[in-house]
């Protein structure tokens, strides 16, 4: 089988280019292009005709949206360089006549916002705030792969939850300082973390590619969220370090301002219940596991 996968280079992107490698498939990085100044040029010689040689197109592009204070240029940038991207890629794929068979767009949970300790799944609505607008932009951007007068390919909104991962994410940032002795809840520890490991979510990409029922709002997470404080808990567990420093929410608050707020001291329990109904199997679905997998 033949992907296209644009981002690549990040976390996600090389774990999968990886994975798929090794099963025997062939897989090609789409490059952006530095020089772009509109939403014409965003890649390298990619028109319709080329995208119509893969099977398959995975688009995971986009700003680190924890990698800069969220200022208003910074929340422009984590927009633009999702929605761009994803429609510059869905109008050309809406032109290849049913070629490449299904195009995989790369959203989040943040779509859902904060919704406290109510269970959310795919059928679920928005929230409200920065990020869940991000999602409903980025996902009707994808969108435009099909119409009523251009029937596309088969269309995924991957929505990833937090990926456990020692080579970037949520648990990278979080190894140091919990080896220190300085790891700790963030805020009320209440706040639900939907997580996947990073096994599971590259094996989740190719299990959606292969089974052609899957379509629409997927969510790519663990059947088994955890709140911060067990998320804190366990992770001083298979660490064998203490947890005794908690970040107070106002704290957070100064030092990272709005992205404190949706990213860290709110939350939801997501569910992947399109995953689970079509039969697709986690190797690690106890978030345990998962993390002692990634630092052994």
């Amino acid at each position: 089988m033949k992907v296209a996968i644009a981002g690549a280079s990040g976390m996600v992107g090389k774990a999968l280019t990886k994975y798929l490698t090794s099963k025997g498939h062939e897989v090609t990085a789409l490059r952006r292009n530095p020089a772009s100044k509109g939403d014409d040029d965003v890649f390298l010689d990619v028109t319709p005709q080329y995208l119509a040689n893969f099977d398959a197109v995975i688009n995971l592009a986009g700003e680190n949206i924890a990698a800069k204070r969220w200022t208003e240029d910074q929340k422009r940038l984590i927009r633009e360089s999702r929605t761009k991207t994803t429609g510059f890629l869905a109008r050309a794929l809406s032109q290849t006549q049913g070629k490449p068979a299904v195009f995989i767009n790369a959203s989040a949970i943040g779509y859902y916002g904060d919704r406290g300790s109510a269970v959310v799944d795919e059928d679920s609505t928005p929230g409200t705030g920065f990020l869940p607008a991000v999602c409903k932009d980025w996902e009707d951007a994808a969108r435009a792969a099909n119409s009523d007068n251009a029937p596309g390919p088969r269309l995924v909104l991957a929505r990833i939850g937090i990926v456990i991962s020692k080579e970037g994410g949520a648990l990278n940032k979080m190894l140091l300082p919990f080896q220190m002795g300085g790891g700790g809840i963030l805020g009320s520890g209440r706040q639900y973390m939907s997580w996947i490991s990073i096994e599971d979510i590259v094996r989740a990409f190719e299990f959606i590619i292969n089974d052609t029922n899957i379509k629409g709002p997927v969510n790519l997470v663990s059947p088994n969220a955890v709140t911060n404080a067990q998320f804190t808990k366990t992770l001083g567990e298979v660490l064998h370090r203490p947890t005794i420093l908690p970040a107070p929410s106002f704290a957070l608050k100064i030092i990272l301002g709005d992205m404190a707020q949706e990213m860290l001291l709110e939350g939801c329990h997501v569910k992947p219940s399109k995953l689970t109904a079509a039969g697709f199997t986690y190797k690690y679905a106890d978030l345990k596991g998962a993390i002692e997998h990634e630092v052994k």
